[in-house]
């Protein structure tokens, strides 16, 4: 690692940048870690918050379901999906969890967990399989693919008799792959496997249809693609199995005497006091980011995708590498391998010294993630509205200089 004078001059953002309060002296690369919501939509938190402190006691008796329900509304809209199987978490983990630890499993059923999965969301799985007897069957799929065809051939020939469950991504987060999600969901669930859909990075990267996909179950955030403010999520549960799911947390709703549905709805939108304003805000976050560009969603989509290809072209240049995946497999996420002769080590909540060099060193907010199961370590880049192509060339030159 070349550890010279790495200062160069920061490089512009799109025209759309203004309406996102991110540091203008940082080259935020990382859309996908965390999201990052205008400040238009965090007005709007902010107005939302006020009105529930100005009296809280009424706020929720009088003025909070119709807000949950507006807001489950437009989700349900968005990803065209039953609206009576849509509750709200707050975040896509959350979702995973509520799912697994609801799930009656028995010794000897397994899960199909592929090994570009979420660490989090895999750790769940091993955390429920342990404590039941249950099995996590973890599919090995090579990071350098040729189609996504492999993907699904992989992971259909690791289904037994005995698979009760597979957890499947849209977009993968280490690996920043476009899983073939809609074949494996449609194939799995045709051999009897209900699907796991982890839509963390779903809503806003990629078309999702429930209502034709049906997955058993399916999570994902907001706070991500969408922009709303962090802790927004969603749980939707396909209509057959509603009665087996009950929140994590455990409250009111599980005594509540009324129909199933008003049950179901109020175990979910009542797990105890919370700040409920990030789910509040999603509809505002939807209609402002579609605003934003003529032709909404699709466009936004589209636009990134073709930011985060080019940008992946140019990383890819620079490394002296070729592009891992078919571009059918890349989304407005893309990660490329990063050469290292060092052992690859765990995840740190520190970072990785390649991660914190780039950004002491150069301003650029961009991960690189040891992962240990794959024995590389990757560096992803991420694609949004007010990224501009110049940013991914600044930050090809910081790795043409530093490696």
């Amino acid at each position: 690692m070349d550890t010279g004078d790495a200062r160069m001059s920061l490089p512009s953002r799109s025209n759309l940048a203004h309406h996102w309060p991110l540091d203008p002296q940082t080259v935020f690369l990382n859309h996908g870690s965390f999201g990052a919501t205008p400040s238009e939509v965090l007005e709007e938190q902010g107005r939302l918050r006020g009105l529930l402190e100005r009296d809280p006691v009424r706020f929720f008796e009088r003025e909070y379901s119709d807000m949950w329900d507006e807001s489950r509304s437009a989700v349900a809209r968005m990803l065209n999906a039953d609206v009576d199987g849509m509750v709200f978490v707050s975040n896509a983990t959350q979702g995973v969890n509520t799912v697994l630890r609801s799930l009656d499993l028995e010794p000897g059923d397994e899960i199909i967990v592929p090994d570009h999965s979420y660490q989090a969301c895999w750790n769940a799985v091993d955390y429920v399989t342990r404590r039941s007897g249950a099995k996590t069957v973890v599919v090995e799929i090579p990071f350098r693919v040729e189609d996504p065809k492999q993907v699904i051939d992989l992971i259909m020939e690791a289904v037994t008799e005995r698979t009760v469950l597979a957890l499947i991504d849209t977009v993968t987060s280490p690996t920043g792959s476009r899983m073939p999600f809609e074949e494996l969901t449609n194939r799995l669930q045709s051999r009897g496997v209900d699907v796991l859909l982890d839509a963390a990075h779903g809503p806003g990267i990629v078309p999702i249809d429930l209502s034709r996909l049906e997955p058993a179950y399916c999570v994902g955030n907001f706070h991500k693609w969408t922009c709303s403010p962090k802790g927004s999520a969603f749980l939707h549960i396909r209509k057959d199995r509603k009665d087996l799911i009950h929140p994590l947390n455990i409250s009111h709703g599980f005594s509540f005497e009324g129909t199933a549905q008003e049950k179901f709805e109020f175990e979910f939108a009542w797990p105890g006091t919370q700040d409920p304003t990030p789910w509040l805000c999603i509809p505002k976050a939807m209609s402002f980011m579609e605003e934003l560009v003529v032709g909404g969603w699709p466009e936004i989509m589209r636009r990134n995708r073709d930011l985060a290809l080019q940008g992946r072209n140019l990383i890819c240049d620079a490394l002296g590498t070729t592009p891992p995946v078919p571009d059918t497999m890349v989304s407005a996420l893309a990660s490329v391998e990063v050469p290292t002769d060092e052992e690859v080590g765990p995840m740190s909540l520190d970072g990785d010294p390649f991660h914190n060099y780039l950004l002491d060193e150069y301003s650029i907010q961009v991960p690189v993630m040891p992962w240990r199961h794959h024995d590389t370590k990757y560096i992803r880049i991420s694609a949004q509205l007010y990224n501009h192509i110049d940013e991914y060339r600044y930050l090809a030159d910081a790795l043409t200089d530093s490696l």
